[in-house]
């Protein structure tokens, strides 16, 4: 049962990611008081490292959100695990339950992540972050010239392969038995000595933590350092549906909150941030930036409000 108000802040931060934390942080630095609730589900949770965020290149995800936390005590931001179940707009403000509570604020950004729907093939979640993954800059550099593989919808192939290319030049295009590959598509591949192979695949196998490959149907397996996937995406709450924004339907951000530059969205005072959010690039280091504008675009609509108040 959830209790009656308990709390006001100026500004709830739900999601504890890079998104979150630097959005809190900011926020905090605005001399604003803030709340951040976190489930504490980090996407990039599977992986060992995190890559391309600078003074933390190499560092576990784990110890970034630890030192994120830890430098947001300085502030008058209170941190607080939980799920939030429930948001709504209230008189001009927003309200917030999660574990039984309910706290009132001016401002909301939600940095609540995004799930990857990975290929429902044997392995894939064991080995996700691990081997299979999404993004070169993240996980390249340290496999670079080595064999990859890769699978993604017809119409992304050629870009998704292009990029590739620039680590390695030992890649392979998995269709896995269901793509129809076009021919303009096929030839562009040879051309660029990508290799293509068209059996279904029975499962990814690997030792302990590391990938080592996939097994095709008919028995052949192909030693492999990495396989690049091209997930689909969903939202991990339903929040942002409940408070009335939409989700974007089409092309590489399907399944991502439609917003404006900034995190800016069509509901006043509401917020995305990181991975969720339609724009940007999904990355430690970008939604960490991502984060910081969105917090400082409510804290300017904020400040506007107090000027127009006080005429």
């Amino acid at each position: 049962m959830t209790e009656m108000l308990q709390a006001q802040y100026e500004a709830v931060v739900v999601g504890g990611g890079p998104a979150g934390l630097s959005a809190a942080l900011v926020l905090g630095r605005a001399c604003r008081r803030v709340l951040l609730i976190d489930a504490g589900e980090g996407r990039n949770a599977p992986a060992d490292a995190a890559h391309g965020f600078l003074t933390q290149d190499g560092t576990p995800p784990s110890e970034i959100r630890r030192i994120g936390r830890a430098q947001l005590a300085s502030y008058d931001v209170t941190v607080k695990e939980g799920r939030v179940t429930a948001a709504k707009t209230v008189d001009g403000r927003f309200e917030v339950e999660f574990a039984g509570q309910r706290v009132a604020c001016r401002s909301l950004i939600l940095a609540t992540g995004i799930a990857d729907r990975l290929p429902p093939i044997p392995g894939a979640k064991q080995w996700w972050g691990r081997g299979i993954v999404v993004c070169p800059y993240c996980h390249g550099w340290e496999i670079r010239d080595r064999p990859w593989a890769f699978l993604a919808p017809a119409e992304q192939v050629i870009e998704r392969a292009t990029m590739l290319l620039g680590w390695t030049k030992q890649l392979t295009y998995l269709t896995s038995g269901d793509v129809s590959l076009p021919a303009e598509v096929a030839k562009w591949l040879t051309a660029h000595d990508v290799a293509i192979r068209e059996e279904a695949i029975s499962g990814f196998e690997g030792e302990g933590e590391t990938l080592t490959g996939v097994a095709l149907a008919g028995g052949e397996q192909l030693s492999l350092a990495a396989v690049f996937v091209s997930p689909q995406f969903s939202q991990t709450t339903p929040l942002a549906e409940s408070l009335g924004l939409s989700l974007e339907t089409e092309g590489h951000q399907a399944g991502t909150i439609r917003t404006e530059p900034h995190g800016v969205t069509s509901v006043e005072g509401l917020f995305i941030a990181g991975d969720a959010a339609s724009w940007g690039v999904m990355s430690v280091a970008s939604a960490a930036s991502e984060g910081m504008m969105a917090a400082v675009f409510a804290n300017m609509r904020m400040l506007k409000q107090d000027a127009d108040a006080s005429e």
